[in-house]
């Protein structure tokens, strides 16, 4: 009776190795798409930063074009253009 007992527990020990090493072997795959997130996460996150540069850039130039038309001499009621 005791080889049995120890024939069956050799055998669950077994079959529980098996299936830690499955395990491992997803936990391996699951660590491997985490990191390939994590790549897309920082290359998205450097496209931001540099939509983010194109902005500003974009606002400063805006200001500058605003401060040479000075938008309030448009603003008061000027004459039609007439070619001669």
């Amino acid at each position: 009776m005791a080889e049995r007992d120890g024939s069956l527990i050799f055998e669950g020990r077994k079959s529980i190795q098996s299936r830690l090493d499955r395990m491992d072997l997803t936990l391996g795959e699951v660590k491997s798409e985490l990191g390939s997130i994590c790549g897309h996460l920082i290359a998205t996150e450097s496209d931001v930063k540099n939509i983010y540069g194109v902005l500003a850039r974009r606002d400063d130039w805006l200001e500058h074009i605003e401060r040479r038309l000075d938008p309030r001499e448009l603003a008061e009621a000027q004459r039609p253009y007439e070619p001669k």
